[in-house]
């Protein structure tokens, strides 16, 4: 009986029929939701790493004492955790080893759309990339075959569009693979010069070896029709070719992707008239291809950026004479209302941009988390993000660069969630003050991985499965490693927030802020059943009570509304009417 699921179910799935034992992530769109089914199946042990290194690291280390295992991120995350990845493809496994890329063409929730399959190539690793679903569960468990017997571990690199959509599966039974015995081997596995230059020609053999298997793989499969033209492709790409290319045309529907297989490239080429590579982003296979002296049309058609889609594929080859390859469309006049994304109502962060919104001379550092919504309109309070854990560390750099000019009155604040502090974070609160920064770190612990959906972190005193965890304290951290004063006020009271920012830009002693405070989507927190409303006898339509940027509350007929389908009476708003014209009421039962 065949099912419907996503690609991360099934990538999941393929996880546990591969008899994995140990599963280690990072949350991630769009590679959450991979570990979150998978911690469901039974005997697989998986877990939330503090990040991505971690979570390679643990999975390398699982492999090599003899059971499969894995690492899943999301395409940045492997930036994170290529040092062990790339010295692991020297050193070889144990048991099999699978590092799951989930990129993100088009950022739809990323700050770039970089192409991993370079990744690939770099580090000398074989790749698989899934067409759909069912291509996630038989290639995942071909992976794991693939990396005990050549060695090595794979990279499995999957895309937005292939995760979260949904595609007909059929479910396997569950492969008996016995423990691989652990034996000490230091030639193989202590990645000293010695070791990895000696291991060094191992990875030619086992490229030539591999490209081999690529020519043979069940996931390398010729279709030929009519011959006139031929589109070479994988991943989802392959998805629109089929709905865009005209009937008769032929196919190789490359799975296998690294090392490509070039003798089956050279016949399929050897057969058709013209060879179209569709491909998202980089032109990985077509620049292979063309350096095999094959005339291909690629990049000089079809866009090298963002995500692709039937529409943008026709309209690339629009001037090929295809009959299917332009379709009348009818434009609708409705345009939809523009709604940015904001904070969400209640959010613990609010209160602390609202506030560091109206102090001069201040110059805050982001990072990634769902606070980054603070650079937007209206609160403006953000003034850099680059990636995880740079909150602390671009702080710094800025701090010493005032300094170098002379600059005297600025302050810089390096803010950044909790799951973030664990993340990267630590190491940048270290640079603080281990080179003197004069840089005031703020941590926004809403106890939870927001951005992704909620996820546990070392804060939150659980782990993936909901099971207790040991709870690590920020606070306590940030004191052991040498702030002086750990300021922890109440986000959600713009005084105390207000007081909590003047005690930290006068103190004299290395000062650190942690707000703490839960995200109001945690489910297993209890808030209390209170809602603000505006009373509109006292609203004199100042609108300063927009400037918090709450989305629960607008203007009707020209005064405040607070609408309480949204409002979870945080009582921010509240707070910044000098009118007193918003009241607290009960949320009825």
């Amino acid at each position: 009986m065949k099912k419907l699921m996503s690609g991360n179910e099934a990538i999941a799935r393929g996880i546990y029929e591969a008899s994995v034992q140990v599963a280690s992530a990072y949350p991630g769109t769009p590679s959450t939701e991979i570990l979150e089914n998978l911690s469901h199946y039974p005997d697989t042990y998986s877990e939330w790493a503090p990040n991505e290194k971690v979570a390679a690291e643990v999975a390398f280390g699982a492999a090599v004492a003899g059971v499969r295992s894995v690492c899943i991120m999301k395409h940045v995350g492997v930036n994170v955790a290529a040092d062990p990845i790339f010295t692991s493809s020297y050193l070889g496994v144990n048991a099999g080893f699978v590092i799951v890329s989930a990129d993100d063409p088009g950022m739809h929730s990323s700050q770039n759309e970089q192409d991993n399959r370079h990744y690939a190539r770099a580090a000398k690793l074989p790749m698989f990339e899934p067409a759909d679903s069912q291509d996630c569960i038989d290639m995942m468990k071909e992976a794991y075959l693939i990396s005990e017997e050549y060695d090595c571990p794979v990279f499995f690199r999957t895309t937005t569009r292939i995760c979260h959509s949904k595609s007909l599966v059929s479910e396997g039974a569950k492969q008996e693979v016995p423990y691989k015995p652990y034996s000490r081997n230091a030639g193989k596995y202590v990645a000293v010069p010695a070791v990895a230059a000696a291991r060094r020609p191992l990875i030619e053999e086992r490229m030539q070896k591999l490209e081999e298997y690529s020519n043979h793989s069940t996931f390398n499969k010729i279709e030929f029709n009519d011959k006139k033209i031929g589109v070479i492709s994988s991943g989802v790409a392959m998805q629109y070719a089929r709905e865009v290319f005209p009937a008769g045309t032929s196919y190789l529907q490359l799975g296998f992707t690294y090392p490509l297989p070039k003798k089956l490239i050279r016949q399929f080429a050897s057969e058709v008239e013209t060879i179209y590579i569709v491909e998202e982003l980089d032109p990985f296979l077509e620049e292979q291809i063309r350096a095999m002296d094959i005339k291909v049309v690629g990049k000089d058609k079809i866009p090298a950026m963002f995500e692709l889609n039937p529409s943008i594929l026709r309209h690339a080859l629009s001037d090929e004479g295809f009959a299917d390859a332009v379709i009348e469309t009818a434009e609708t006049k409705i345009q939809a209302v523009p709604r940015p994304p904001v904070l969400c109502p209640g959010c613990p962060h609010r209160g602390f941009f609202y506030a560091a919104s109206k102090l001069e001379n201040t110059v805050i550092a982001g990072d990634i988390g769902c606070y980054t919504l603070a650079a937007s309109d209206p609160l403006l309070a953000m003034d850099t993000c680059i990636c995880m854990g740079g909150g602390f560390t671009v702080a710094m750099g800025m701090a010493k660069a005032f300094e170098a000019a002379g600059i005297t009155d600025k302050k810089v604040f390096g803010v950044m969630g909790d799951s973030t502090f664990f993340h990267s974070g630590i190491t940048g609160a270290i640079e603080i003050i281990y080179n003197g920064g004069n840089v005031i770190p703020v941590v926004l612990d809403n106890r939870t991985t927001g951005m992704t959906g909620q996820q546990d972190n070392p804060g939150t005193g659980y782990s993936v499965t909901n099971d207790p965890a040991e709870k690590i304290s920020i606070p306590a951290i940030l004191q052991a490693i040498g702030f002086q004063e750990i300021l922890k006020p109440n986000p959600l009271n713009l005084s105390a927030v207000e007081k909590a920012l003047n005690l930290a830009l006068e103190s004299e002693v290395p000062t650190a802020i942690v707000w703490e405070s839960p995200c109001r989507l945690i489910k297993r927190e209890e808030f209390a059943p209170i809602q603000c409303a505006v009373d509109r006898d006292l609203c004199t339509s100042c609108r300063v009570c927009l400037d918090v940027g709450c989305p629960s509350i607008y203007f009707v007929e020209d005064q405040a509304y607070i609408d309480d389908t949204l409002c979870v009476g945080c009582t921010v708003c509240k707070q910044t009417c000098v009118f007193d014209a918003i009241k607290i009421k009960k949320m009825e039962e």
